[in-house]
Formats: C-alpha cells, structure tokens, sequence
C-alpha cells in the first residue's frame, strides 16, 4: 500500500511514518500544499492524508481540486479543528473521513484500513467485471462506474460509491447511521454520525431528480433507499 501524507507537523508526520514501518506501508511525506497536490495529480496511491492547515495551499482546496480532476482515491482529512461545521466541510470538499487532533495512531491506522479496503479489493479484482443493474442504475464494481438512466455519473468519490453500491444491494431497507458506518465505513460507531448524513446529502445532489430521489429520510431512524417514485420523506 503507497500512501501520501500532506502535513507540515513533523512530529505528527514522524509519528505517522513509525506505524507506516511497523505495518510495511510505503508513505511519502510532503509539507507543502501546493507541491502535495501536484505530487497527489501525477503519483500513484492508495489513500491520501492531508492536513486541514498547509503551507502554499490548504488541506480542504487540496481535496476540492483533487475531486474536481476527478481523482477518486480515498482521502483522510487530518484536522485540529473541532467543530462540526468545519467537519462537514472537509467531507463536501470529498474527503472519506477525518481524524481530529490529537489522535491515536492506531486509530488513524483503523481509518486507513477501512477506506482503502474496498478500494484496493476492486483495484486488484478490475479483470473480474461484476455488473449489478437496477432499474435506474448500472454499477460496475470492479471499474467502480456508476451509469444512471445510461449516462454516466461522474465525480463519485470512493466512500460515495461504497455507500450506493450498499443501498442498491439493500433496497427499500432502513438503516440507522450507526448501522451505516459499520458497513460501508468498516468501524465502529463513534459519534460522527454527521459523516453519513453529509454523503447522503451529497449523493442526492449527483444522482437524484425532483421526482426520483433515490434516498429517503426515515426520521428518527435513518435512511431507506428506494427507486420508486415520490418526494423525499
């Protein structure tokens, strides 16, 4: 596994570099933004962890900019910023998930496994094409393209793709967030439910119409996804 790490910290990158070892993953520390970006544009890699606060360009203009070029490998936004908003920001930019200063190694190292363990599946599997078809949607899992009504759905970041291949292999079944994290992120619940509402959000603005939205609100429970169609409940 090749990973890039965007940080400027060299404590933290240090400390990062120590359990990359100790795991045997191949990383590449770059301090500045601007440089980190271009570095992300022409590498090869499995997942990227960026900085919020970068020198030269910052961690969320980074990601917006990666996703924009349509780079679609998992992205893990590292912040010391704590509020929610700031959070939900980094994840509509298109980052997979986040981890808040100061944390855990062994945790970061759980985010890390969990974003890029489908991703590196399907990479490794592109020769075996599985082709799942519904009446709306055609998902190819080994190319990881998504064609709605036949036309293709561009700029579906990894984590967005994992979570509408679940939905479309689950219909019209309800699932709480913390249900949701567990499947489609791989870790267990630890109060970021807003991590799911965000993809949901940003799922409905790439894929739903006015009379088809696809992905339903149960409130108080979670979400139901559904090609019937009808208003948002």
């Amino acid at each position: 596994m090749k990973i890039l790490v965007i940080e400027d910290n060299e404590s933290v990158s240090s400390m990062i570099e120590l359990f990359f070892e100790k795991e045997g993953i191949y990383g590449e520390f770059v301090k500045d933004g601007l440089l980190g970006y271009e570095r992300a544009v022409s590498g090869s890699w499995d997942c990227l962890i960026i900085d919020w606060m970068l020198p030269g360009m910052d961690g969320v203009t980074i990601c917006r900019k990666l996703r924009k070029a349509e780079v679609a490998v998992p992205i893990i936004m590292l912040t010391a910023k704590n509020s929610e908003s700031d959070q939900v920001l980094g994840l509509e930019m298109g980052a997979d998930d986040y981890v808040t200063k100061p944390f855990s190694p062994l945790a970061l190292m759980a985010r890390i496994k969990a974003v890029t363990r489908r991703y590196l599946i399907a990479k490794e599997d592109r020769v075996d094409v599985v082709t799942l078809k519904t009446k709306h949607f055609t998902i190819n899992t080994a190319t990881r393209e998504v064609l709605l009504d036949g036309k293709p759905v561009p700029n579906l970041t990894p984590k967005e793709f994992d979570l509408l291949h679940f939905f479309i292999q689950h219909p019209k079944q309800v699932f709480s967030r913390e249900q949701l994290l567990d499947q489609v992120w791989g870790y267990d619940f630890y109060g970021d439910d807003r991590t799911v509402d965000v993809h949901i959000k940003r799922l409905r603005s790439k894929v739903s119409k006015a009379d088809q939205p696809f992905f339903h609100t149960v409130w108080g429970v979670g979400y139901r996804f559904d090609e019937a169609t009808g208003e948002q409940e």
